[in-house]
């Protein structure tokens, strides 16, 4: 990656963890899933709006990393007014792209702005951090036991 793309790919990620995006309580929410990663003190409560098989809207509130804030707030904006099984195709779609290693393929093509999120993948133990509101959606959707957190352990 070339390093105007990469300042570039940077420069979201700060925005986003710096002001991230739907960071509120929905009103009217259908799921409310906490989680939480214990190597990096992040915790978030993800609210979903679901109608039959559509994710309406969602939201978070919580604390964490630039990584952590910036994935959640990205994830949100992506998976508004998609289809569940959309939704879930996603979550694989990007924890391909954040854990497998970088083979110049495109395989993260649904992701869209997710896909600044890929650096990560150099970091190990920022891949938790990635991850965590990813989980929380995936919990939140299979309808996981809602008074338990999620958890990158």
């Amino acid at each position: 990656m070339n390093e105007e793309l990469r300042a570039l790919y940077q420069e979201v990620i700060i925005d986003h963890g710096r002001h991230p995006r739907n960071f509120k309580k929905l009103e009217g929410y259908s799921c409310c899933q906490e989680a939480y990663n214990p190597l990096c003190g992040d915790r978030l409560t993800l609210y979903l709006k679901l109608d039959k098989d559509k994710i309406l809207d969602a939201s978070f509130e919580g604390g964490g990393c630039a990584i952590s804030m910036a994935s959640t707030s990205l994830m949100i904006e992506r998976i508004k007014n998609t289809r569940i099984s959309e939704a879930q195709q996603l979550f694989d779609s990007f924890h391909h792209l954040v854990t497998a290693p970088d083979s110049g393929a495109d395989v993260s093509a649904p992701l869209g702005k997710l896909k600044v999120l890929g650096g990560v993948r150099d970091f190990p133990t920022r891949i938790k951090c990635a991850t965590l509101a990813w989980h929380a959606l995936k919990a939140g959707l299979e309808n996981v036991d809602h008074d338990k957190s999620v958890s990158t352990e």
